[in-house]
């Protein structure tokens, strides 16, 4: 399908430094759908500005702070199309909140944002103007993902009863934000952070991943937070069981402190009639085991698996995709989803299924729910709009 033109971005925070914000850069470039035309990147408006220009992007479009890129931009006929938000978890609300307001869509980090009152101010804004806006939970955006979601709808491994999944880090092992660590530093400042530690960073990855896959809305959850290097102000690790409805039971394990863990994101589904397994280091293949029979290992490329997965394939079996490239896919599909929406018509596939704002509600709902059963030291039932 070929377009008039690429949509304009613009980006607030992820500047020089900024892991996540090369990571936003890269994947809205890789499929051609995007074009990085303006930016307010760093809290530090000459940094920004600086970086801006090593960017290649007009001096301007490279603005002191976010406020300035929505009053330059609305004034603009070739406007930014959306904007993503690079920044720490507890800006994400007044910035997301101005840009909806100012008219434009929005692709934000994860979680959508520190507290649940701004998560359910900020939904509700969103579906009340109309305006877009995509989260991104990356591991939504791998092709076997979406194969396992497919094959579990569809009843290939019946009911499920239980689900398992876990997100092991190693790299906050030591106290690393009280030696000059800045990516650690706010991850672990509950002003700036959340309530949550691991289970805010990380965990909500896990519990969208697990929904997402089955299908399943939680009901209730038990959680035990812990905390191991000294001095740290939020938890880094997490272990929670989790109740769905229909009777299904989950158990999530986030961790910054897992020795020996690069990147752990592991699923495991398990039904009445077989199984399902993903394993984030090893994206590109699917373990079914169904009742009886033999462990078949389904792999992307292969002409078995479904359309939802072939939209999101781009080399030929053999050929390694990860982590980028299921980036990508959330970039792409978000620009489907605005293309579509502009144009009045439905979505393509890579456009459908998407992580919204209503997944980021879910998401800091559950981080909530998380910490006030593991102060409570009692389970906590998840308000209904949340879940």
């Amino acid at each position: 399908m070929s377009y008039e033109r690429k949509l304009r971005l613009g980006m607030v925070g992820g500047g020089e430094g900024a892991y996540i914000g090369n990571i936003h850069r890269i994947a809205a470039r890789l499929d051609g759908q995007w074009d990085l035309v303006a930016g307010a990147f760093d809290v530090d408006p000459d940094k920004g500005r600086a970086f801006a220009l090593s960017q290649g992007l007009d001096e301007t479009r490279a603005y002191g702070d976010y406020q300035a890129l929505i009053a330059g931009e609305a004034a603009r006929a070739d406007r930014v199309d959306a904007v993503a938000i690079c920044t720490p978890n507890f800006t994400h609300y007044p910035i997301a909140k101005a840009l909806i307001e100012a008219g434009f869509d929005v692709i934000c980090e994860k979680p959508l944002t520190a507290t649940l009152q701004d998560a359910i101010a900020l939904e509700e804004l969103a579906r009340r103007s109309g305006r877009f806006v995509g989260v991104t939970y990356t591991y939504s955006g791998y092709p076997m993902v979406h194969e396992a979601r497919v094959r579990i709808a569809a009843g290939e491994i019946g009911a499920v009863r239980t689900v398992q999944v876990e997100y092991s880090l190693e790299w906050m092992a030591t106290a690393i934000e009280q030696q000059g660590n800045a990516q650690a530093a706010w991850r672990t400042d509950p002003t700036k952070n959340g309530r949550g530690g691991s289970i805010g960073d990380i965990g909500t990855h896990a519990y969208h991943l697990a929904g997402f896959v089955t299908g399943l809305t939680l009901e209730s959850l038990t959680a035990d937070l812990a905390t191991f290097v000294d001095g740290r102000a939020l938890d880094d690790n997490a272990h929670v069981m989790m109740r769905y409805d229909g009777g299904a039971r989950g158990l999530l394990w986030s961790s910054q402190v897992a020795l020996g863990n690069s990147n752990g994101v592991r699923l495991r589904v398990f039904g009445e009639t077989g199984s399902f397994q993903w394993f984030q280091e090893q994206p590109n293949e699917l373990v079914y085991q169904p009742l009886g029979g033999r462990v078949q290992l389904i792999k992307r490329g292969s002409d078995e698996v479904s359309m939802d997965a072939q939209v999101r394939m781009r080399t030929p079996p053999g050929h390694p995709e990860g982590y980028l490239e299921a980036f990508a896919n959330l970039y792409a599909g978000f620009a489907e989803a605005i293309r579509a929406r502009t144009a009045g018509r439905d979505p393509g596939l890579l456009g459908q299924n998407l992580p919204l704002a209503y997944d980021g509600l879910k998401g800091v709902a559950f981080v909530e729910a998380v910490v006030d059963s593991a102060e409570s030291e009692q389970p906590v039932w998840l308000v209904p709009v949340a879940v």
